[in-house]
């Protein structure tokens, strides 16, 4: 009698655990079907931050081909080159830079194998206004100093690369032609070099040595104020006391040299502002 009431207490547990496996089996296709039956949501696309991108400028900086220049001009041609030029900076990626700063340009050449030049030099000069704007880059590749000139606003022009931001002591660095070729030597597979957006502009406060003379023009002299130079290292103090023979203090109480430009680039930098948001 003991042995068939263990057996039916053990098979009363067997049904038991089929039936809470039954219900559980239950549950879980239900909520299989629930699942199912709700909609598919995608998850949200990812944010790719390519950071090999340049960072574009958050200064308040106003191109200087921008400012005309102080004569008796007619302000309608400036106007008109202004929308000009303002309509091919919407095509083609401007940077800011200055002159000391290294770029790296891709023109257009049909004579080029990939129809396309790509020249890496430091910018020595900046010069023209409005579409005649121009700067001038500088190189030596085997061992010979290579200079090109381009115009800003060239269609020709496909890309503007600001490889290093920064300034020099001087506004024209055409010195470096008389310099020691290190200081013109850029490598054409540089990499850029990130720079703050919104913190000043670098300086780079490095003074070149010069090539024994004659070089192209009389640096030492006053009228060109080339503080770059260590002039030290290659003229004596008797030569650099004959070259300020040269030098004109009246310039400096010459009032019809002043030219304040701060109200009308504030003026230009909100059209230009106003324009490129359009």
């Amino acid at each position: 009698m003991a042995v068939k009431a263990l057996d039916k207490c053990v098979l009363s547990l067997r049904l038991l655990r089929n039936l809470q496996l039954r219900n559980e089996r239950l549950v879980s296709t239900s909520a299989c079907r629930l699942v199912t039956d709700d909609k598919f949501i995608p998850p949200s696309k990812p944010v790719i931050i390519d950071k090999t991108q340049s960072v574009a400028s958050l200064r308040k900086f106003l191109s200087p081909e921008f400012v005309p220049p102080r004569q008796r001009t007619n302000p309608l041609k400036f106007s008109i080159e202004r929308k000009d030029m303002i309509r091919r900076r919407k095509v083609l990626n401007i940077p800011e830079f200055y002159v000391g700063s290294i770029l790296a340009v891709s023109m257009a050449d049909p004579h080029a194998s990939g129809k396309a030049n790509r020249f890496v030099g430091i910018c020595i000069q900046r010069g023209g206004k409005g579409l005649g704007a121009t700067f001038v880059l500088r190189n030596i590749i085997n061992n010979q100093g290579v200079e090109i000139c381009y115009e800003l606003y060239s269609p020709r022009i496909q890309s503007v690369e600001v490889l290093k931001l920064e300034k020099r002591l001087d506004d024209n660095l055409m010195y470096l032609r008389d310099a020691l070729p290190e200081y013109s030597t850029v490598d054409p597979d540089m990499k850029p070099v990130p720079f703050s957006p919104t913190g000043e502009v670098p300086v780079n406060n490095i003074k070149v040595r010069m090539r024994p003379k004659p070089w192209s023009k009389r640096w030492e002299r006053p009228k060109f104020n080339v503080q770059g130079i260590r002039f030290d290292l290659c003229l004596t103090p008797e030569k650099m006391e004959h070259a300020q023979k040269w030098a004109e203090p009246w310039r400096e109480y010459d009032m019809l040299k002043e030219y304040d430009t701060s109200k009308l680039e504030e003026h230009l930098l909100d059209e230009f502002q106003q324009e490129m948001s359009k």
